[in-house]
């Protein structure tokens, strides 16, 4: 059927396959397609499937011929997919693209036929060092600050909040009604809200007027003058003057308590006194920081193998494990694709301005499994195959055909190996502590190496 093929590799692991079907086997595909028509269309002056091949050759041997060529040429392709190397295979989901289709036409009777079509391959490349590598990490203490804010965290979640008589102060809970006057005097349509309840200091208002507020009694009303700083974060409002009426519904304050024995006994049965809620506190917070820094570890790994490993990945890899992300990100917030794209089109951002950061990360993603799948294969880890028999035995219950058993197993083998990669990187690795980072810094994810 083939006549010859040949591989050329091209940028970002895609290749060009050329195959030549030779002039016999595109004329007789041509001749059983024409036989076929002969059996079944109907031709003026003739009964259905008894005009002679050569009239209806007359009348629509071109058309035939093109749709007979093209059949062969997408078999043609088949079996030279089966026939080339495992590393020159397209991955399943980058499509084969026929190019210069139009070339190719008219195709002619008695002549071979070469074409060639572009897919993407699995990348190919060479492992860096990945054991015995020196890597920095940030050295990072639960100090007596981090207890101490964990315990404050804990005793304000134990607060009441009660009413407050007197003058509104810094972190008190104030319900208000506000709105914005015009120099006349009279209210600025769509600038009233009416019993807004918030914190004083936690600027989350929109017009940030809580030093405003301090000192004010409920049922008082205020108006005041309020500017902007030319760097003001307020929208529209920066370098601006404006009036601001606001009345003080309800004062409420949170009263915190103390924290004493009686406290730590509230929190827990097991804590007798302050001493013992101290020590548990700090035992949970080293356990988070240990767990963090094992993240710290295996990222700062990644980066390196990636920093060190140059891999051309294909754009249909990209594309594929983008459009996952943003799945997921539709899963995630519960609307629709039209939902949010109508939203994006409403803010000025198009779908692929929201998915340039996802194939970004997309393509670091892609390049660190491919590098642990990589290490996988090198170190060639053993699996428990009695534990591999009690996963496929609770994943396949009711699967019958052994052959579909197999296939599982197989899966399940792969991926227990692959879980073995991140824990032989860091035993196998060296991590020094680093630059110090506060506890809080660390843990709330504000620190960038």
């Amino acid at each position: 059927m083939i006549a010859d093929t040949s591989i050329k590799e091209l940028e970002n692991s895609s290749v060009a396959l050329t195959v030549t079907v030779g002039s016999e086997t595109v004329e007789k595909d041509y001749q059983e397609t024409l036989k076929k028509y002969a059996s079944t269309i109907q031709i003026k002056g003739f009964r259905k499937g008894k005009a002679p091949v050569s009239v209806l050759e007359g009348k629509f041997g071109k058309a035939i011929r093109e749709e007979s060529t093209f059949n062969t040429i997408e078999e043609a392709l088949k079996v030279a997919i089966d026939g080339v190397d495992e590393k020159h295979k397209p991955l399943s989901f980058s499509v084969p693209v026929l190019q210069d289709e139009e070339s190719l036409l008219p195709f002619e009777a008695n002549k071979d036929v070469t074409f060639t079509v572009h897919y993407d391959i699995m990348p190919t490349f060479e492992l860096p060092q990945y054991k015995g590598l020196e890597l920095e990490i940030p050295a990072v203490v639960v100090d007596d600050e981090a207890v101490d804010n964990e315990i404050k965290q804990l005793l304000d979640q134990n607060a009441m909040v009660i009413d407050k008589d007197g003058e509104a102060a810094m972190g008190d809970i104030v319900t208000v009604d506000y709105v914005e006057l015009d120099e006349e005097g009279d209210e600025v349509a769509g600038t009233e809200r009416k019993e807004f309840t918030f914190t004083l200091g936690s600027t989350s208002n929109f017009y940030q007027f809580d030093e405003d507020v301090v000192g004010m009694n409920v049922d008082e009303e205020k108006t005041f003058s309020k500017s902007y700083a030319e760097d003001s974060t307020v929208e529209g409002y920066a370098g601006k003057t404006i009036q601001l009426r606001v009345k003080l519904l309800a004062l409420k304050f949170r009263d915190i308590p103390v924290l004493d024995d009686e406290f730590a006994q509230d929190v827990k049965d097991e804590y007798k006194t302050v001493a013992d809620l101290l020590a548990a506190t700090r035992e949970k917070l080293e356990k988070a920081l240990e767990e963090q820094l094992e993240g710290a570890k295996f990222t700062a790994l990644s980066e390196k193998l990636i920093e060190s490993t140059t891999i051309a990945l294909p754009e249909s890899m990209i594309d594929f494990e983008a459009e996952q992300s943003w799945k997921r990100y539709l899963r995630q917030i519960g609307l629709t694709e039209e939902q949010v794209l109508k939203f994006m089109d409403f803010q000025g951002q198009s779908r692929e301005e929201m998915l340039a950061p996802m194939r970004d990360q997309a393509a670091k993603s892609l390049r660190l499994q491919l590098i642990m799948d990589k290490v996988k294969e090198e170190e060639k880890f053993e699996v428990d195959e009695a534990e591999v028999t009690k996963v496929l035995d609770e994943q396949t219950q009711g699967v019958t055909d052994e052959e579909q058993r197999a296939y599982y197993r197989t899966m399940i083998e792969d991926e227990m190996r692959f879980a073995k990669v991140g824990p032989f990187l860091l035993e196998n690795n060296t991590f020094k502590e680093g630059e110090k980072v506060s506890y809080a810094t660390f843990m709330d994810g504000s620190y960038d190496a």
